[in-house]
């Protein structure tokens, strides 16, 4: 590969939450054993280098100053979306900048919806949306997924319409690839839910952040490419920053077709008066949306792919009572321990401490919906993914 995706990096201060810190309450790592980071979604490899060339570049201008986003922004933006997911047609006016995915979410709910309203969700869900939508008012309304036969999440479209019915529900927040699941949604499927929110006048506010890390040579099927009503009734959120790792930059962006929708929401995102780009985020964005960032995420891909690979053929023959659905896109699983702890007499939380006294830094998963069921993070070298699991092949699952 031309890309280093095996050495390791000591981020240790960095500013890395990740490796700064640690999310079980009281845990200290056993003498011997490193910090190995696989909770928050971000990633432990160096981002393309022409991000840092475009930064530094920019830097050197000792001025940093008042200034409107530059007409290669909106250009790499439009390029990017037309080559990775087949868009056509995206104009500069109807790419609006946010400061992150979350709060464009809770703008444009602002705009659709009371205060108190009700707003469909699939489970698991996502932590940020729950925290964000409960901060802002709003009641969330989960639909569960459910895995078919052969253990892939799907939607449960006759659930989901009971629940649009008897709640009056006129908006959902649609995550696409599916977070924490990590399901790549077919186009048949996001056909029938974005019928179903046709039907009953429901606005969709459509997370695809994680669409550019999809495994095994998938493609992401924007959701409002799947019909003209589609494209009218949505609010499609993109990022750099999964990708790319770049969420200390901040700086997302939202594709908004529907002209009366667009103005509307570009105008509640004003209201904080916070919602303004970086200047430094913003060359950071143009360095990432071109042919070097393109070669270098077709490398990660593989990367990501072989180590879901690694990982879900290792729990499948070391631990046993542990069941994962292999992820389709992103670099998380969620992990569902049920049987495994009931079988040894576990609480999850005595799960999660035993892998974080030995350094592997993984994620509680009922804050995501997930009753007995842990988040894990495998944007790591393989070394590291291999070193953890041996880890917990030795020290936790072993009972």
């Amino acid at each position: 590969m031309k890309y280093d995706f095996t050495s390791v990096m000591d981020r240790r201060g960095r500013d890395a939450v990740a490796v700064d810190h640690i999310p079980i309450p009281g845990v200290q790592i056993r003498e011997g054993f490193d910090h190995i980071p696989m909770w928050v979604a971000d990633m432990n490899f160096p981002t393309v280098p022409t991000i840092p060339q475009a930064i530094i570049e920019r830097a050197r201008h000792p001025a940093y100053g008042y200034f409107d986003p530059a007409g290669a922004y909106f250009d790499s933006i439009i390029r990017w979306q037309e080559r990775r997911n087949g868009v056509t047609g995206l104009t500069r006016e109807c790419i609006g900048y946010e400061n992150g995915v979350l709060g464009g979410v809770v703008s444009a709910l602002n705009v659709l919806c009371s205060r108190g309203g009700s707003v469909l969700l699939h489970s698991p869900t996502y932590i940020g949306f729950t925290v964000s939508l409960e901060n802002n008012g709003y009641r969330i309304v989960h639909s569960p997924l459910v895995k078919d036969a052969g253990g892939v999440w799907r939607m449960d479209l006759e659930d989901m319409e009971r629940k649009l019915v008897d709640h009056k529900i006129h908006a959902a927040v649609f995550c696409s690839p599916h977070n924490p699941c990590g399901r790549v949604w077919e186009r048949g499927e996001i056909e029938a839910a974005m019928e179903l929110f046709r039907k009953h006048d429901v606005f969709v506010i459509s997370d695809e952040i994680w669409s550019d890390l999809l495994l095994d040579g998938r493609r992401h099927i924007p959701t409002q490419s799947v019909s003209e009503d589609a494209r009218n009734r949505t609010v499609a959120l993109y990022a750099p920053s999964k990708t790319f790792n770049l969420a200390g930059l901040v700086g997302s962006y939202h594709i908004i077709y529907n002209s009366w929708l667009r103005e509307r929401v570009r105008k509640e995102s004003s209201l904080s008066h916070y919602n303004s780009m970086n200047v430094l985020s913003m060359h950071a964005l143009i360095g990432a949306y071109g042919p070097e960032g393109e070669a270098w995420l077709e490398e990660l891909r593989q990367v990501l792919t072989g180590n879901v690979d690694f990982a879900c053929a290792y729990i499948r023959e070391h631990f046993p009572g542990v069941e994962v659905s292999r992820p389709q896109g992103t670099y998380m699983l969620f992990l569902d321990c049920t049987e495994w702890c009931r079988a040894h007499g576990k609480t999850l939380d005595e799960l999660l401490r035993a892998g974080a006294e030995v350094g592997v830094i993984w994620q509680d998963g009922r804050p995501f919906h997930g009753p007995c069921h842990i988040r894990m993070n495998l944007a790591l070298p393989l070394s590291r993914v291999q070193e953890a699991f041996r880890r917990l092949n030795e020290y936790v699952f072993c009972e």
